[in-house]
């Protein structure tokens, strides 16, 4: 699976790193010690990236699903 970040070139520097590591799974103290900022402020950045409107996009392979990029018939069984 690819996680896509659309609307990046909105935010500052500091709400990107902060956005990128958010969603990359790091709670709000491993982004605190990272950057080495307060957990207040890493959560002021968070509040602020999300005000102006970013947003995750999951892109998820056929295969992952179980659809092996087979062609499929209108019954949904595969051709072949």
């Amino acid at each position: 699976m690819q996680i896509e970040i659309r609307g990046l070139e909105k935010l500052s520097f500091r709400e990107r790193q902060a956005v990128i590591l958010k969603e990359s799974g790091k709670t709000l103290e491993t982004i605190a010690k990272q950057l080495h900022l307060s957990q207040s402020s890493v959560a002021t950045l968070l509040t602020r990236a999300r005000s102006k409107g970013y947003e995750i996009v999951c892109i998820i392979p056929g295969g992952e699903l179980g659809l092996g990029g087979e062609e499929l018939d209108e019954e949904g069984s595969s051709e072949g």
